[in-house]
């Protein structure tokens, strides 16, 4: 598989062995930034296979799991209807949801997400997936340690925002006409238009990003030696399994992200050996 979903607890950090080949650090102990998430086992809603069309894939069959969860039914719409696995397809994929009930967050409505599965063939492929349909996934069937990934999710909204917080544009002079927070023109005569480019105020954050090339520092499942007294600040404690992912990830608290297999992976992965980690998130 090559992707997995999880819940954001917040950041910490860590001191880690150095153990990187090349770094001028090498063998010493040194502090990084970690992220920790909390990884609840995912469930297998479907398999669903795609046709390659002119305009694109396209969905033709899909065959469900004969062990929904309740609260999945209840809490999201999706069509129902039994489909058989067609004669001939072009791709499938692993159709997933997280268990946030499992979780200390105060959430019951599932995050539904799609996976894809390496493969020389598309009857590799489905072979491979048939033994999920009913079956749990856990975080450590699909990444190691010291491993990169790509990470994907919303990032934190911050409203309607004027271009000085949007965009880093100085203030006007104090003498300025009408305005001090804002730009002193909009562009040029020629062309007669506004450019995109042009720093206006608008929306900002809660956008999809994406982070490349994230380092999966730790993977773990025993909860006693990561939870401290009274759970993570603003979170609660962690009841699975959990990631330690160097640096920071987009989006707030409890909020989920998407872990998905390094597109373009670097060549020299960094090696981290943690040593003691400190259990105080930041606020």
């Amino acid at each position: 598989l090559l992707g997995f979903i999880g819940y954001k607890v917040g950041m910490t950090h860590a001191m880690v062995k150095d153990n990187t080949q090349n770094s001028i650090t090498k063998n010493q102990v040194i502090s990084i930034p970690i992220t920790i998430l909390e990884c609840p086992p995912l469930k297998a809603l479907s398999l669903r296979f795609y046709k390659q069309n002119f305009d694109g894939l396209k969905v033709v069959s899909e065959v469900f799991s004969k062990n929904i969860d309740k609260e999945l039914k209840r809490r999201t719409s999706f069509s129902k209807k039994q489909t058989q696995i067609p004669e001939s397809f072009d791709d499938v994929r692993l159709v997933a949801y997280t268990k946030p009930s499992m979780t200390s967050i105060e959430r019951k409505k599932p995050e539904v997400s799609e996976i894809g599965v390496g493969g020389k063939t598309p009857k590799e492929k489905l072979e491979f997936l048939k033994q999920f349909l009913d079956k749990e996934i856990k975080i450590s069937d699909v990444f190691k340690n010291n491993q990169q990934i790509d990470v994907h999710g919303i990032t934190k909204g911050k409203g309607f925002q004027g271009p000085i917080k949007r965009f880093g544009v100085k203030r006007l002079g104090h003498k300025s006409k009408k305005k001090v927070r804002g730009i002193g023109t909009m562009g040029p005569w020629h062309p007669h238009k506004v450019r995109y480019s042009v720093p206006q105020p608008g929306k900002m954050g809660y956008h999809q990003r994406t982070e490349y090339n994230k380092l999966i520092v730790k993977i773990g499942n025993n909860t006693k030696e990561i939870n401290p007294v009274g759970g993570f600040h603003r979170y609660g404690l962690l009841k699975n399994d959990f990631v330690l992912i160097k640096g920071s990830l987009p989006g707030v608290r409890k909020r989920a992200v998407v872990l998905t297999e390094a597109i373009r992976p670097h060549k020299k992965a960094e090696l981290f050996e943690i040593t003691s980690l400190n259990l105080k998130t930041e606020k």
